[in-house]
């Protein structure tokens, strides 16, 4: 059985939204609240910058929490270090900081969700699965285009509505 499966029926008892196959993505820039102004120089800018990058694979690997075992909220799989997902992301962020669009301040950090933790009954099975596969290499995905997203929160969870996608050349 897979990590994923491992962990869906391990905790099959608690209370996890698990992320939907169609709405899991790598996070290169969390934009927040954009006003629509904005959109069409982001849009300019990520063509520019996304057209010297090239494909590129990554190796999806082990799990962890965010939060803490104490208070676990979101289940994530880790992403093997790659020099072209950091320059890519650092090459976006500079793009961003030129259109004075404000962001977070903060180490990038690049994971896939897999779940968002609503209540967890037994956390010491959640920390035996976490540390069962943390070292797991899940799989290996070829990165080939950038998507500009609009996330449309419901009460049922995210909708991420793509406005614009950018071939890695």
């Amino acid at each position: 059985m897979g990590m994923i499966s491992s962990l869906k029926s391990g905790l099959q008892n608690d209370s996890i939204k698990w992320t939907s196959i169609d709405n899991i993505h790598i996070t290169l820039a969390f934009l927040g609240d954009t006003h629509e102004s904005l959109i069409n120089d982001i849009r300019i800018m990520l063509a520019e910058k996304c057209g010297s990058y090239g494909k590129f694979s990554l190796t999806l690997k082990g799990c962890g929490l965010f939060r803490n075992f104490s208070d676990p909220r979101i289940i994530w799989t880790g992403i093997d270090l790659s020099d072209k997902l950091i320059q890519v992301n650092a090459s976006i962020m500079n793009g961003l900081k030129a259109l004075n669009i404000k962001m977070e301040d903060r180490p990038y950090n690049p994971h896939l969700t897999l779940g968002r933790i609503k209540h967890i009954n037994d956390k010491d099975l959640l920390k035996s699965l976490i540390d069962r596969f943390q070292n797991t290499e899940l799989q290996t995905v070829l990165i080939s285009e950038v998507i500009l997203y609009e996330s449309i929160l419901l009460q049922s969870g995210p909708i991420y509505q793509p406005l614009a996608k950018f071939t890695l050349e």
